[in-house]
């Protein structure tokens, strides 16, 4: 009976063995009773237990490390298990979504990045003055490639070379003989490959000049042309000529540049052509759109080298009205024939005429065509009119849309008749006041036409120009040597024959790049220089004044590296504070950031002023961020005194939650170009303030 009981249970438990679980529940062995000592034979004692498959194979299945494929299926496949697989797939499809919805914002909400024509400062280069590598006495690219370590230690990241083409280098090499090679003077084409990759291992821009209204009588076309060669036959204007008494009478009153008639008579074509420079620069025909082609070739064949810009000069006398009528006189009463000098006539037919920018935008589109590459736009800038033609000049930026020049080049601070605080300002509202919305300012102290600061306005407020330089908004332009204040050198040391018996080109402003105190400046290793080098090279050099703590050049540096720095001069607002005959102050500032910059320049004598009366909110104190003085950096002023010396500068800092631009009062005084604000929450910039 028993034996039949034990064999219907699902499960049969020993005393001693106990039974196996599959190897999810480890072994259980029952104590032992003991038996009667008297008996030599093992009773066995069992018991029934009725079990439910489902149950002990739920009990008996729990996860366990390194279980094989098989059990790891059955779990996944539990709602558990299957639940929390799919909350946390679609939380990560949740994040992701908010992550790119977030890039898309941040991205839309951004401003634009400056680039890299907006980030630094220009520093142009007049290459025959800058460095001698080769011992003949002319600067030359070679020497440029020296100097590059000069460039940045500055905080500069693009250089302006000024025309280097193959030239007979008459008024300074503007007239080519040919645009597709390089003056020997200068070197080859491959010293200009090296230069170039030099400039660009460093992080640097190169920007060249292309003048397209005229070439050299020397070049090909122009010979050509005066043959009646096929197409080039028009490629220059020609006009015939009357002949009276053994002398030519010109189609009509225009004046060159360089003053007297524009009409030159041509003894192998016996024709006349014009030229409003001089007469060894006959002007293109730009109506004739082959003459057009041929200055787009020019511009794809030095793109395509790799140079990062072009500057276009003499741009408004790319065209001619057809008619030629004469000019008008400027003095009605004046005898005609007594008109020798440009400024005697009104330049109605020579300049700016219809057309002339659908040709400037034409050479904006080809340029267009090489600024694909991230990173490679290629920068175009253009010559202006004059200060009294500010209108006509704002029109080389183009329109909304129609993109023409990044900007004109502006002379403003160039040609001021003379020197303080209203004349400074003046200047500078000029420009921003006609500026188009959105656009960019550029500013430039010096250039190859013109004296240097320290002859035109005197030593004394040559730190005071680079100040005001490189904290206007905007691109500022730095010609060579105006960063150790060099002086022009006496005009009587510039001989005939070193000026190529061209009496119309005079060159004090255009004297070799003072290096060090060594013979020469350091400018050549060899016996002469084609100009001489200014006598005060000596303690006016970069090497000793990169020892002087309060030098020019130190200052520049400081001044470079504060704009590059600094958000608000970087990119921020410029607001006109006060200016009076002595003094000119303005603000930088940014949206969202409470620290201020205020410029407090001195152009005329001492002088005192009062700044926390003029400007609401304006904190009792500022600390001196910079100054022509480097021993008064750090300290303290007064806004209510605040006093500079003939030719001071300073930089004072200051925070305040109530910025100037701001203020109803100065609503009119206000300017930003690329508008921007800045979050200090997540240190980012948006555009929506």
């Amino acid at each position: 009976m028993v034996e039949e009981e034990a064999k219907s249970l699902p499960m049969e438990l020993s005393e001693k063995g106990g039974v196996e679980n599959n190897g999810f529940v480890q072994n259980e062995a029952f104590d032992d009773r003991e038996t009667n000592t008297s008996s030599q034979e093992e009773i066995p004692k069992t018991c029934n237990v009725d079990v439910d498959p489902a149950a002990t194979e739920e009990l008996a299945l729990k996860p366990y490390a390194g279980m094989p494929k098989e059990v790891l299926l059955k779990f996944s496949s539990q709602a558990r298990y299957r639940v929390t697989r799919e909350i946390l797939f679609w939380l990560i499809i949740a994040a992701a979504v908010v992550l790119v919805c977030a890039t898309i914002a941040i991205i839309a909400l951004s401003p634009k990045c400056l680039d890299w024509w907006q980030a630094s400062p220009i520093y142009q280069i007049y290459p025959r003055s800058f460095k001698d590598s080769n011992m003949d006495g002319n600067g030359d690219l070679k020497g440029i490639q020296e100097k590059l370590d000069h460039i940045t230690y500055l905080n500069i990241k693009t250089i302006w070379i000024t025309s280097f083409y193959k030239s007979p280098l008459k008024d300074l090499g503007y007239g080519a003989e040919d645009f597709y090679d390089i003056d020997p003077m200068f070197g080859s084409m491959s010293d200009f490959e090296n230069l170039l990759a030099a400039i660009h291992d460093r992080g640097l821009k190169v920007i060249m000049d292309l003048i397209p209204n005229h070439t050299s009588d020397k070049h090909r076309w122009f010979q050509l042309s005066r043959n009646r060669t096929g197409k080039y036959t028009d490629y220059y204007i020609w006009q015939d000529c009357t002949q009276a008494a053994g002398s030519i009478i010109p189609p009509n009153n225009w004046v060159s540049v360089f003053g007297n008639s524009s009409w030159q008579f041509d003894d192998v074509r016996k024709q006349c052509y014009l030229h409003q420079f001089g007469k060894e620069q006959p002007d293109l025909n730009f109506h004739n759109l082959a003459v057009q082609q041929e200055i787009h070739d020019i511009i794809k064949f030095w793109l395509s080298k790799g140079i990062d810009g072009f500057s276009f000069s003499a741009v408004k006398f790319l065209l001619e009205a057809t008619h030629l009528r004469d000019e008008p006189q400027v003095n009605k009463s004046q005898n005609p024939e007594s008109i020798t000098a440009y400024s005697q006539l009104y330049h109605d037919y020579t300049t700016t005429q219809v057309g002339m920018h659908d040709i400037i935008r034409s050479f904006r589109q080809t340029m267009n065509q090489f600024s694909s590459e991230p990173g490679r736009y290629r920068f175009m800038g253009s010559g202006g009119d004059k200060k009294e033609e500010i209108e006509a000049t704002m029109m080389y930026y183009g329109t909304t849309f129609i993109q023409e020049a990044d900007f004109p080049f502006n002379f403003n601070l160039i040609n001021m008749k003379n020197l303080s605080g209203d004349s400074i300002f003046e200047a500078v509202n000029l420009w921003m006041k006609n500026m188009p919305a959105g656009k960019w300012p550029n500013w430039a102290i010096g250039s190859p036409n013109a004296a240097r600061i320290s002859s035109r306005i005197g030593k004394e407020y040559v730190n005071v120009m680079n100040m005001l330089l490189l904290t206007l908004p905007g691109t500022p332009v730095t010609y060579y040597g105006e960063e150790i204040g060099m002086e022009n050198i006496a005009s009587e040391d510039v001989s005939e024959e070193r000026i190529n018996s061209d009496p119309v080109v005079t060159f004090p402003e255009k004297s070799p790049m003072q290096w060090d105190g060594k013979v020469n400046a350091g400018f050549t290793e060899g016996n002469s220089s084609w100009l001489p080098v200014n006598s005060d090279y000596q303690s006016v050099n970069v090497e000793i004044q990169m020892t002087w703590s309060n030098s020019t050049l130190n200052l520049y540096r400081e001044l470079a590296l504060l704009r590059n720095n600094e958000l608000p001069i970087h990119r921020g607002w410029m607001c006109y504070i006060w200016n009076d005959s002595n003094v000119f102050v303005y603000v930088r500032e940014l949206d969202g950031l409470n620290r201020v910059f205020m410029m407090v320049l001195n152009f005329g004598q001492e002088s005192t002023v009062d700044l926390k009366a003029i400007v609401p909110g304006l904190p009792s104190e500022a600390i001196i961020r910079l100054s022509t003085n480097f021993n008064n950096a750090g300290k303290a002023v007064n806004t209510k005194l605040i006093k500079t010396e003939m030719g001071e500068g300073l930089v004072l800092e200051y925070k305040t939650a109530k910025p100037v631009h701001t203020m109803e009062a100065f609503q009119g005084n206000c300017f930003v170009a690329e508008k921007a604000c800045y979050s200090s929450v997540f240190n980012l910039f948006y555009v929506n303030c």
